[in-house]
This record gives structure tokens, sequence and C-alpha cells, in this order.
């Protein structure tokens, strides 16, 4: 029988996130720190909006690139937090989450053999829709030694007369690092020098702990050649929501609308009304989760601190990465044995990219106090590695 598969589709692996989360749900005492998502319940008056909408019929499609007011509130907002200007109705479309504004950004920009450079480690998206596209992804790996921020000789180094487009991923999953307006303008020298597009994933862009998250479309020659990718997960607390957007020049903005326009047709009403609500009226909620997202991130800091592992300060999202090099084994093997002798599950370093080998992220999307009983257990842990695993 002919293969019914893509050979691209057969060279991509699946997202080593989830691998271990499959054995913790069967692991009734199990603790995991793994998934990126936040334990709050989204605010009761973005649900009620939604309701409201039900209450009201508003199940029809509304248009492909959503509803005018949602695009206005998210026109307004950008401006209101980042100093961005926008056209609501020609530059600005409603998707079905972050992720669904990264695919289409990629098929929209990339022709077959474009270089796309993708900072590592990393959302596990952005190499795979690269790949499917027919573009070449090229990692930059980003290094410990500068809080792994995207540095212009790093940048430099990997433009070939092939590159297109830089993916920007900060404030950064796994790692929790920023970039601030200074190492902005110096990256942004290198792009605009060589005439290259910037997909900004500004997903986290809310949940930044040493001052306002500075978008690089707002460092001047920028907002012409990016695109910028937000949502409502993170900040709202509306993951099931699945509702993102995406700002950025009419040209490209007209272009990746078809694209929507024939795969999705419309991203879901209801959320859509939802996030209205959310961008006129969430500002206080967003604080307020922001305000426990860094009680919990100073906790783990000195509870990393407390039991010796090495791990730089994040100032962003909602993930730490400790440096568990100095055991002598992989980010894999140490996730795998730690799940089974003290039922804690994270995510190995490597599922976001080779360089992320040496680490291991951790969420702190959950309850400080969930937080404290797995700290319990990973100091044991080391201590138990420390002591050269003696038996029981």
């Amino acid at each position: 029988m002919r293969d019914p598969l893509s050979e691209r589709v057969k060279e991509i692996k699946p997202s080593g996130i989830r691998k271990f989360f499959d054995i913790v749900s069967e692991m009734p005492d199990a603790i995991s720190l793994g998934v990126g998502e936040p334990d709050f319940e989204t605010p009761w008056h973005i649900r009620e909006e939604g309701i409201y909408s039900l209450e009201k019929a508003r199940t029809h499609y509304t248009s492909n690139a959503g509803l005018k007011e949602l695009k206005q509130e998210v026109a307004a907002y950008l401006h209101r937090r980042f100093h961005l200007n926008y056209h609501a109705q020609k530059e600005v479309l409603v998707t079905v989450g972050g992720s669904e504004a990264i695919d289409i950004a990629m098929r929209a920009m990339l022709n077959p053999g474009d270089e796309v450079l993708i900072p590592q480690p990393s959302y596990v998206a952005y190499l795979p829709c690269t790949t499917l596209t027919g573009g070449v992804p090229v990692p930059i790996e980003l290094q410990e030694k500068n809080q792994f921020k995207l540095t212009a000789e790093e940048l430099l180094a990997a433009i070939t007369p092939k590159t297109k487009v830089l993916i920007l991923p900060f404030p950064n999953t796994p790692t929790g690092s920023i970039m601030d307006r200074e190492d902005l303008e110096k990256i942004a020298k290198v792009i605009i020098d060589h005439d290259l597009w910037v997909v900004s994933d500004e997903i986290y862009s809310e949940l930044t702990y040493s001052g306002n998250h500075v978008s690089i479309a707002a460092i001047p020659g920028m907002a012409e050649r990016t695109l910028v990718i937000n949502g409502f997960s993170k900040s709202y607390a509306m993951t099931g929501w699945r509702l993102g957007y995406v700002a950025g020049p009419e040209r490209v903005i007209s272009q990746m609308t078809k694209i929507h326009q024939y795969c999705i047709m419309c991203a879901p009403t209801t959320s859509q009304y939802a996030a209205v609500e959310a961008l006129r009226n969430g500002d206080e909620d967003v604080a307020h989760m922001k305000e426990v997202y860094n009680q919990r991130r100073r906790y783990l800091m000195y509870a990393m601190k407390e039991i010796g592992l090495e791990c730089f300060e994040p100032f962003g999202a909602f993930y730490i990465f400790p440096n568990i090099s100095r055991f002598g084994m992989t980010s894999d093997e140490f996730a795998n044995l730690l799940l089974q002798k003290e039922q804690v599950a994270v995510v190995p370093g490597t599922a976001f990219g080779d360089c992320g080998e040496g680490f291991v992220r951790i969420s702190y999307a959950y309850s400080l106090d969930t937080l404290k009983r797995a700290m319990e257990r990973i100091g044991r842990f080391v201590k138990w590695l420390d002591a050269g695993r003696p038996e029981e």
C-alpha cells in the first residue's frame, strides 16, 4: 500500500512535554510541575460574558478576522500597555490561540529553503511549524551565562543569505528569561541591517517581574518588519477558550487572514465575546495573578538555594530552569529518576531544544502548597544523589 504520510510530518518528533504526564496521570500521589497552565480559574466576569453571549444566541460565525469590537480592544490594549499602534481592522487578526498565529505566520511568510532563526531553548512549536512549510529551522543556542537572552553577536553569527525570519520568544519558556529595551535595541540594529522579519511571541508579556514588558515592535524601525503574537491563555487564565491574536503590517496580516479563512473560518465566537470583557475590565485580575506568580517565583528561588540546586533568576513567564548538570546524568535521566523515586514530574530541558541538556523546567503555575510539597521531595532527591544514591 502507498505510504499515506508526508515525509515532513514523519520527520517531526512528538512534543517532549507530554511524555511524563501520561505516566503521572496513573500515579495518584504524584506531583506534576510540568504543564504551563495557570491554576487560576478564568475570572468570573469573563466567564459570565461568555455565558451571556450564549444566552443571547451569539452562536454564529464572526467575520474571518474576528469581531470588530474585539480587534478594537486588542489595538487599544497594545497601545495602552506597550505603546504599539495598529489599525484594528487592517492590522489585527484573531486566531485560535497564539499557536495558530505562529503556524499561519510561517505559512504566509516562508518559501521552501528560507531559513528561520529559532533561539533555543524555547517553545516546542516553532521548529515543526517551520519544517511543515518547507522552511529551514536554524537553532541559536542561548547561554545561561547571558541569562538565556539573545545577543547581537549570537544573532549575527547565525545569519546567512537565506535567513528571512527571526523568532523572538520572550518572555521565554522554558527559561523565564526576558529581553529589556537595551537588549532589544542591540539586536534590532542587526535585524534592520540584514533586512530580516521578526515573529515576536509575547504570550507571557503580562508576566514580567522587573518592570513592564517591552515589545521589539516598539523599537524604532521595527514595527514595519514585526509580527506581534499574543493571546489570553496565560494572562487571563483562559487556556481552554483557545483564543489569541497577531498584529502587524497589513500586507502580511491580509495573507495570514486568507490562510485562516480557509483552515479555520473564525475563532470561537463565545471566546471572542469573553475576550472583549477581559481586555476592557481584566487589568485587576492580571495584576493579582502576576503578584501571586511572583510570590511563587521568589519562593522557588529561595528553595533552590536551600537545597543547593543552581538556578539563574528568571524575570518572566512562570517557569524556572535549574541546572542539574553536576549530577552527571542527562536531563531525561534526571526527570525519569525523580519521577520514579519521589513521584515529582518535571520536563527535561531537551524537550525545548538540544541546548536544554543539563537543565529541567519547573512550572510555578501551581499553588504554593503544591510547590512546597514538591520541593520537599526534590530536596530529598538531591540529597540522595549527592550521597551517591545509597540503597534504601
